[in-house]
């Protein structure tokens, strides 16, 4: 029988475990079985909980692979309660915080500045963290072009000293907060906008989101606009206005694995056929860079990949779901041994490429199919099954065929077994599972698959707390030591 500690103890794993799983998955948007404010409510309970008792649990999360928009909260929360830390947990926060604001998108550390100044947080450690952060950005004149309410609200919150003269910052206080009355700026880009005014061929050197409104004010065709403006487009947004036109002359190779697998998905069948060589090269290439030092390494490999009909997510995360089990079919391939990986869809398609949501979920008949042993009568060393766990063709038969499999045919634990979700269930507070005995763990994006995969086990009750918390320790010491970081998500390719 546990003690009261050891009972303790596990509950906080749990409770930590459940955290992680929403944290990564869920944006509070709507999901294909719950709406926007049903995922919002959930999430708001679940912050307020973890952070009132597990405040240094909840801290070092911003260390794992959430996605921003929790990280965003978890920030917003940590600054906002700052008076129920004591002074080593707001300085440990402080440290977290300051690494986590570099990693994220800009317009994303702007929007949450704005939260903050609407929230009245305004004490002397949230305006240094909010300073230092400005401090940093590489070209401020850049963000005041193409963030500029963001970096208004951010100068005013931390009370920016913008001297008078012809200092870069200067130029940015005078562009800001006295419009109209400088007759030129030094900097190119805040220039550029002041001549975008009344010059059409200023527009094109302006970034492509703000290019846009002064192309809509010169009655500029479209097609000419996009030519003009393609070599100061982001990668996301060149892929994005090229998927809408459904031109095929965009750089596939430096996508990575999740966002091209959405792209993949949104074109029709016949482009997907017709440039079958181009997209499946693209998706191994973005898979091998994925895998990285993981290749081949995790030996014989079968996966259930769900593409039933719950599969198309939603108007706001529309094929999220399928992009995710698509790009973790081929990065599966590259972490099983050569020639040493089975991917098996729900639906019974084959041709991965050419995979849409369709049909029910008979997870369960696909489990019994990827348990069968492969070549030489091997069973899989990795059972992986990328699904929202709504097993429902029939219903419950997979979870009663793991369970079988673990109880009486697997009991030495000869296949490793795991279940990644990428669906926030809302009414339980977490992803859905298969089975008690199945580790489970979220996922936002197939590249982080290695990782939760590692933190998959500590769900699994073979591990106890105290080896969770130094996982947990262990990522915080990597996250605050690397200081060789990639530049942000929006810099322009």
């Amino acid at each position: 029988m546990r003690t009261p500690e050891n009972s303790a103890d596990l509950v906080a794993a749990e409770d930590v475990l459940l955290f992680a799983n929403a944290a990564i998955t869920a944006t509070g948007q709507r999901e294909f079985r719950s709406g926007a404010l049903d995922q919002q409510l959930s999430l708001d309970f679940l912050h307020a909980y973890i952070r009132v008792n597990y405040r240094r649990l909840y801290a070092a999360s911003l260390a794992l692979d959430i996605n921003d928009h929790n990280a965003a909260r978890i920030v917003l929360g940590l600054l906002e309660t700052a008076g129920e830390a004591s002074a080593e947990e707001r300085r440990t926060e402080g440290r977290l915080i300051a690494a986590r604001l570099a990693r994220l998108p800009p317009q994303r550390v702007y929007r949450l500045f704005g939260e903050v100044r609407r929230a009245g947080i305004n004490n002397r450690r949230t305006r240094a963290i909010m300073r230092d952060w400005l401090a940093a950005r590489p070209d401020l004149g850049h963000d005041a072009v193409k963030y500029r309410s963001g970096v208004k609200t951010a100068a005013r919150h931390v009370h920016l000293r913008c001297p008078q003269g012809a200092e870069p910052l200067a130029e940015v206080g005078a562009f800001l907060f006295r419009p109209g009355k400088l007759p030129r700026y030094e900097h190119p880009l805040l220039d550029a906008w002041r001549r975008a005014h009344y010059e059409q061929g200023a527009v094109a050197e302006l970034p492509f989101t703000v290019a846009e409104g002064f192309a809509a004010r010169h009655g500029m065709k479209r097609e000419t606009f996009l030519k003009r403006a393609a070599p100061r487009m982001t990668r996301l947004e060149r892929l994005r206005t090229h998927a809408v036109a459904q031109r095929p002359d965009v750089d596939l190779a430096v996508m990575p694995l999740t966002r091209l697998a959405l792209y993949v998905l949104a074109l029709p069948f016949e482009q997907r056929a017709a440039r079958r060589a181009e997209l499946t090269g693209a998706l191994r290439t973005a898979a091998r860079r994925a895998a990285g030092r993981h290749a081949g390494s995790w030996g014989r490999v079968h996966a259930v990949l769900d593409d039933s009909f719950s599969s198309s997510g939603s108007g706001q995360k529309r094929r999220r779901p399928l992009a995710v089990a698509l790009a973790c079919h081929h990065l599966l391939e590259v972490l099983a041994a050569p020639g040493a990986y089975r991917g098996l869809w729900t639906s019974g398609r084959g041709d991965a490429l050419l995979v849409r949501p369709w049909g029910p979920t008979p997870l369960g008949m696909r489990v019994l199919d990827a348990l069968e042993p492969g070549p030489g009568g091997a069973a899989p060393d990795r059972l992986v099954i990328v699904s929202d766990g709504w097993d429902n063709a029939p219903a419950g038969l997979a979870g009663e065929v793991l369970r079988v499999w673990r109880a009486r045919l697997d009991p030495g634990r000869r296949t490793a077994v795991v279940h990644v979700n990428p669906v926030y269930d809302a009414d339980g507070f977490d992803v859905r599972r298969l089975a008690a005995g199945v580790p489970t763990a979220g996922i936002r994006d197939a590249e982080d698959l290695p990782a939760l995969v590692e933190i998959a086990r500590f769900a699994e009750g073979r591990t106890g707390a105290a080896e969770l918390h130094a996982y947990l320790d262990r990522r915080v010491a990597l996250f605050l030591g690397e200081d060789d970081r990639e530049e942000e998500k929006e810099t322009v390719s």
